[in-house]
């Protein structure tokens, strides 16, 4: 018989079960209205690839994974999409989100299924494809992409694979009555996780309080999983202390489960798992336990992701009268919705409508007492008390130091803290903060790394620009002098004016063009008609080519000053230039009457 760990801390509040698991699971129905919200896990919200007005079937995808960490969201049922805009969903944060809307028809017309074949089933990468491909995400809360976690990376054998059945959170049964009604397909579905990760034991994690459940699981098992029944303890079913109960190992602060060679998995997760691959059923329901004391019918109900919650609570006979509050979740874990127009999504695990007797407002918060409870009581070992005060401080560097992150948010330090300290507000509240700040540090640093690679490669161009220009002012230099050479051992006779200018390639240069302009004024002196002409010519061409630079000037948006300068010197070149040509022409012409 396997041993069973303890963890540190817990607690045990009232479980309060027993009123949802009177009814085996029944399925909500059909809403005249699905909102279905784009991001319904953790990260990158899918992308709609649907259009108002378009007719879908059920089954059909409505928008596409964008990324790897991502997952798909497909038509619950046959319908037509209204609307893709923004409505109020789910989340703590109370805003709303981008959502397809689905008015639905009734019909529950589906597209026909695509099990994956036998033969495929054996490669890991068509599994998980498909998985993914199926929209799943971790049902046990945290909506983690199912088929990322089942990617454990090079390197990292996994040995245990976990199916958590734990269920701690008070009220919430539809993992419990999903173990007793469909264990096979739980168990199904385990297989094929098994051969995507070929662990070397597969253990299904159930607490004490659940014995239908265990049962009907261990009837189902066979020889190749083994089922670990522990004592019931809040908040066993974290995936870190489910881990430390069933093997006596300790996640490393900031790790993963598979740093150590584990993977978890929710048994909703499981079962989801089994209808997208042997089904080909992707994942658009789930069950959700109603409960609290203003529900006239508390259960367990398969209900269509993007079903309105006030749909459902009628469904089962909410009292709006005694109603106090509407909780996604547990009374430990839960947030508050502020509306009941919020849809199921794929962790919705359980709406809770107590009334003001079951589940009173806290009082006012008091100050600290330094009692040493909340330390006690933490499974992850922090320190909350500190915690607490940096998060007034807003010592985020101090909250990092003190693994903040660890915190996995149970409730338990606030559920004994006698001065009814909302701790977890205060964490999640700086959690917040933190990741928004590394977002913006993160920015601030793509920024820079563009900025200086830029410079970089401004100062590579301009060194190499330099590098030409220097070449080619050499071979010009070169150039030069061997021509002076040349030109000095042919003309021995030549003056002392020419041996000087021979001696240097700049004067050179200058006594070539001196001859050229009296060339072109003896050709002037012959022809005057036809030098007045390539005068003209000469002025037009320079006038186009000022021209053509004062546009470049103009069109220049001024990003590098450099450039601004060399264009503006260019123009003023070729002002000069037109200048004496304009000259030139001028006294052409005056000489050209003079003769005639």
């Amino acid at each position: 018989m396997r041993r069973v760990h303890g963890f540190h801390g817990g607690v045990h509040p009232p479980e309060n079960k027993a009123q949802s698991l009177a009814a085996p699971i029944r399925p909500a129905g059909i809403p005249p209205q699905l909102i279905l919200p784009l991001a319904q896990h953790i990260g990158a919200p899918a992308q709609p690839v649907v259009r108002v007005g378009q007719a879908v079937r059920g089954g059909e995808l409505l928008a596409e994974a964008d990324g790897f960490v991502s997952v798909p969201v497909h038509a619950p049922t046959s319908g037509t999409v209204s609307a893709i805009e923004d409505r109020p969903v789910p989340h703590p944060s109370g805003l709303p989100a981008p959502c397809i809307v689905i008015d639905t028809d009734g019909a529950d017309a589906w597209a026909p299924p695509a099990p994956l074949p036998e033969a495929e089933r054996a490669d890991p990468t068509k599994l998980r494809e498909r998985i993914q491909g199926a929209g799943i995400a971790g049902m046990g809360g945290a909506g983690f992409p199912t088929a990322v976690k089942l990617s454990p990376g090079p390197g990292k054998a996994i040995e245990t694979l976990i199916i958590n059945g734990t269920e701690c959170e008070p009220y919430i049964t539809a993992d419990d009555t999903l173990m007793r009604e469909r264990a096979s397909e739980l168990v199904a579905g385990t297989r094929i996780l098994a051969d995507l990760l070929t662990p070397r034991e597969i253990l299904i994690g159930i607490e004490d309080n659940k014995p239908e459940a265990i049962a009907a699981v261990r009837a189902a098992a066979g020889s190749d999983m083994e089922v670990v029944v522990f004592p019931t303890k809040y908040p066993s079913g974290g995936e870190k202390q489910l881990i430390e109960i069933l093997l006596g190992k300790q996640v490393p602060s900031g790790g993963i489960p598979a740093d150590i060679g584990v993977v978890c998995q929710n048994v909703g997760t499981a079962v989801a798992v089994h209808e997208a691959v042997a089904l080909g059923r992707p994942l658009v329901s789930r069950v959700t336990t109603v409960t609290g004391e203003a529900v006239a019918h508390p259960g367990n109900y398969e209900v269509l992701l993007g079903t309105p919650m006030g749909w459902l609570l009628e469904r089962a006979g909410v009292d709006p009268a005694r109603a106090r509050r509407l909780v996604m979740g547990g009374p430990m874990m839960g947030f508050s919705i502020p509306e009941p127009a919020c849809p199921v999504v794929k962790t919705t695990n359980c709406l809770l409508v107590p009334t003001e007797a079951e589940l009173p407002t806290p009082p006012p918060a008091q100050a600290c007492i330094r009692c040493g409870l909340c330390a006690e009581a933490c499974p992850a070992t922090l320190l909350p008390q500190q915690l607490y005060w940096f998060a007034q401080g807003k010592e985020y560097d101090k909250l990092e130091g003190h693994n903040l992150f660890d915190c996995i948010e149970c409730g338990a330090c606030s559920y004994v803290c006698p001065s009814h300290i909302p701790l977890v507000q205060y964490y999640r509240a700086s959690k917040a903060e933190i990741i928004a700040r590394r977002r913006e540090a993160e920015k601030a640093d793509h920024a820079r790394e563009r900025f200086e690679a830029r410079q970089a490669r401004m100062e590579r161009l301009a060194a190499e620009r330099e590098a030409k220009r220097a070449e080619r002012k050499k071979a010009a230099e070169a150039k030069a002098k061997a021509k002076a050479e040349a030109a000095a051992s042919e003309g021995a006779g030549a003056d002392g004016t020419q041996a000087a200018a021979a001696a240097d390639p700049i004067q050179a240069a200058i006594e070539r063009a001196k001859a050229r302009k009296a060339a072109l004024a003896a050709g002037a002196s012959d022809e005057p008609a036809d030098q007045v002409a390539k005068l003209a010519a000469n002025v037009e061409t320079i006038a186009r080519r000022l021209a053509a630079a004062r546009e470049k000037l103009d069109a220049y948006d001024g990003g590098e000053a450099s450039v601004a300068e060399a264009l503006k010197r260019g123009v003023e070149k070729t002002e000069e230039k037109l200048a004496r040509a304009e000259a030139e022409l001028r006294e052409a012409r005056e000489g050209a009457s003079e003769e005639a």
